[in-house]
């Protein structure tokens, strides 16, 4: 069941691509690609990360004990220990969400990242979309999201739309008896964290999602985090397993949440936003391309005439691209482009300006 301006767009969608991700796209390719596929900053992780995660090594004998990185992200965010949790990246929050709640009906807000609605499905669930509306630029409708939902998730900013919904909007779909889960894996991307509700400890029932492996480039390590309140906390706390957080990644969580760390991160967002500019500017040199915008997080999404072939070429031309058609409330006309350093870019529109007058 779909709900929503476009609820119809995610009819037929074979629940298998839920699992498609961007790492696939380059997997076992046997060739060099040029990866525009997985939304991972391509010069990390930074020398000095590597050398924390180098000495955490030492360490390796010993269990993991996680209280100075739970109290560091604490710190970071302005709230007490026993509203943080940590995890083996935001995908073992989405499993530890679906399996620890007494959820009866969840809501998942599409075009979004799929993984939220598999773990739902995985733990038996029944899962309803609300489907946003192209037409509108995917914006979020609280409006639309069903009363009786007691579990919604939305990313925010949204992979893949990179739309950046405001924080009143997302707020708004907050409701007594509701679980509101923000996934915000790409807010640190965002310059100021603007529309972010990570700190906040007013709206009830609110579950912030936050992942260390897009801009310190750690997907390999594995970490992330919950911010929710204290018996949310300990109800996920009970339905991890024990010390699902290894030592190595419990070092990068309480490193990149370090003063200097936090103003490398706030420097990259803004580099991320000039190059995110450079990408559209030549994109927009294609009458047949459309590019969903604004765009806020580390990447773009296009829509284009026959973007199935265009991105097999650009596979024969040294690049992958992310398919959009896994993506429910998407279909086969679109493509996920990460944001790169300009050269990159450049040298991706010759390859593009080429796929597509060859198709």
């Amino acid at each position: 069941m779909s709900a929503g301006s476009s609820a119809g767009s995610s009819a037929g969608f074979d629940p298998r691509h839920l699992r498609h991700h961007g790492d696939a796209e380059v997997r076992g390719s046997g060739a060099e690609l040029t990866d525009l596929a997985v939304n991972v900053r391509a010069d990390t992780p930074p020398g000095w990360l590597k050398a924390r995660l180098a000495a955490a090594l030492d360490g390796l004998a010993a269990y993991p004990d996680g209280r100075a990185a739970r109290r560091a992200v604490a710190a970071r965010h302005g709230v007490p220990s026993a509203r943080v949790l940590l995890t083996a990246g935001a995908a073992e929050a989405f499993v530890l969400l679906a399996r620890a709640l007494p959820v009866r009906r969840p809501v998942v807000v599409h075009p979004q990242f799929t993984e939220p609605e598999a773990a739902l499905r995985d733990a038996g669930h029944r899962v309803d979309r609300v489907v946003l509306d192209e037409r509108d630029g995917f914006r979020l409708d609280p409006g639309a999201v069903p009363e009786e939902a007691d579990l919604v998730v939305v990313g925010n900013p949204t992979n893949p739309t990179s739309v950046l919904h405001p924080a009143d909007a997302v707020a708004a779909l907050a409701r007594p008896g509701r679980t509101l889960v923000v996934d915000e894996a790409f807010m640190d991307a965002v310059p100021g964290e603007r529309e972010s509700l990570a700190g906040r400890t007013d709206v009830p029932g609110l579950v912030v999602l936050r992942s260390l492996t897009k801009t310190w480039g750690l997907a390999g390590l594995r970490i992330g985090y919950v911010l929710a309140g204290p018996d949310t906390v300990a109800a996920l706390e009970r339905a991890q397993p024990l010390w699902p957080v290894s030592s190595p990644a419990l070092a990068a969580a309480e490193a990149c949440c370090a003063a200097p760390a936090l103003a490398e991160a706030a420097r990259s967002a803004e580099t991320i936003s000039v190059d995110r500019a450079h990408l559209a500017a030549r994109l927009a040199e294609f009458e047949e391309i459309w590019v969903c915008a604004p765009a806020a997080g580390p990447f773009l999404l296009i829509r284009l005439p026959n973007a199935t072939g265009v991105r097999a070429r650009l596979r024969e031309l040294g690049f992958a691209v992310r398919r959009g058609d896994t993506f429910p409330g998407l279909g086969p006309d679109w493509l996920r482009l990460a944001v790169r350093d300009p050269a990159t870019t450049d040298r991706f529109i010759t390859a593009l300006a080429k796929a597509l007058a060859e198709g």
